[in-house]
């Protein structure tokens, strides 16, 4: 089965789960062989951020590492943003969800909710973090340095310099911040500065290049082709789009497609989507910088399955598990596909 086919497949079914999760209050949570000895299984919820392919990829690390550890696990992705993620986690606390992986879709003001949530149960954040909370952990890797690795990206695809867009969903959520500013940082040849915010209309210029502006979509995948579709045709002599959330670079795609400008215009992606990696197998897409997110969905149900057992996990003193970003480019796409590919099959 091809690896789009799989996405497909995979996605319905975690919709699916879903659906199940949130429209059914009573019904228990899924996802995990029973406890041995007929124990009643902890129960885990991972909460995501949005509803994407990323997300399923995740989806299949929950379910892997939920037979790993004999403990019941279930992965909701909230389709209407924060309002949507609230009402998740407020009915897994009603429900006495013992543990939630969570990406916050707006630390700031979803710090009392998550400090709430912390005292019925435990709680780490993954992906996204909400570092003023209580949350115990962070699992993910840091959005600035892999931001900056994508920034690295653009510069070898322009090595003489040239305009700029960048794509993202939103910027309330803390990697989201982090990461625009590392590709920013890069680009512009700036020093590490992760505490820095350039304003989204600003016109900034350095190194040989000019960053225009960036175009946020709030999920929204029309506005997020609208976007593109208007970049383009604004800025004729456009040199490079990045899209920085995993379903940007494939709207992307479609704009430049329809505008017959397919490799005319750079593109450099985060995330992998299959219609990113195709892309890059195509050299449509220059390369892409790309998380773990089976490993966050797997991590995260290994470390709140040890929490519960009474195991500390292994972090240091900054509460932080990383899982490094790697650059995936033409010479390393086939066999990065063929791992995601057996990673998908096994959350089947």
């Amino acid at each position: 089965m091809k690896l789009h086919s799989l996405l497909r497949h995979a996605a319905l079914l975690g919709l699916l789960s879903f659906s199940l999760g949130a429209c059914n209050k009573s019904a228990p949570i899924e996802g995990a062989a029973p406890a041995a000895g007929g124990e009643k299984a902890k129960k885990i919820a991972f909460v995501t951020n949005g509803v994407a392919s990323f997300w399923t990829i995740a989806a299949a690390g929950v379910k892997a590492a939920a037979n790993d550890f004999k403990i019941d696990a279930q992965t909701l992705m909230p389709a209407e943003g924060i309002s949507d993620q609230k009402r998740m986690i407020e009915d897994l606390l009603t429900r006495g969800i013992d543990g939630i992986a969570l990406s916050p879709i707006d630390p700031t003001n979803q710090t009392e909710l998550i400090n709430i949530a912390a005292k019925k149960a435990k709680v780490i954040t993954h992906d996204s973090d909400a570092p003023q909370s209580d949350r115990l952990l962070y699992i993910g890797m840091d959005n600035y340095k892999a931001g900056r690795m994508c920034g690295e990206l653009v510069r070898e695809a322009m090595p003489k310099g040239g305009t700029i867009m960048i794509f993202i969903g939103r910027l309330e959520q803390d990697n989201a911040k982090r990461r625009r500013q590392g590709v920013i940082d890069a680009v512009l040849g700036r020093p590490d500065d992760s505490n820095h915010f350039d304003e989204t209309s600003a016109v900034l210029e350095g190194n040989g290049f000019k960053i225009l502006g960036t175009l946020t979509d709030q999920f929204d995948r029309a506005k997020g082709k609208a976007n593109a579709e208007d970049a383009l045709a604004k800025y004729p002599d456009l040199g490079c789009m990045v899209g920085l959330f995993a379903y940007n670079p494939p709207l992307i795609l479609e704009a430049l497609s329809q505008s017959n400008k397919l490799g005319t215009v750079k593109l450099v992606a985060f995330d992998e989507d299959d219609a990113t990696l195709n892309g890059i197998e195509k050299g449509t897409v220059f390369g892409t910088v790309v998380q773990d997110p089976y490993m966050y969905g797997y991590k995260s149900v290994e470390v709140l399955a040890g929490l519960l057992n009474g195991k500390p996990a292994a972090t240091g003193a900054d509460k932080f598990l990383d899982i490094p970003a790697r650059k995936i480019l033409k010479e390393n796409v086939a066999a990065f596909s063929a791992e995601l590919k057996t990673r998908l099959a096994s959350g089947q």
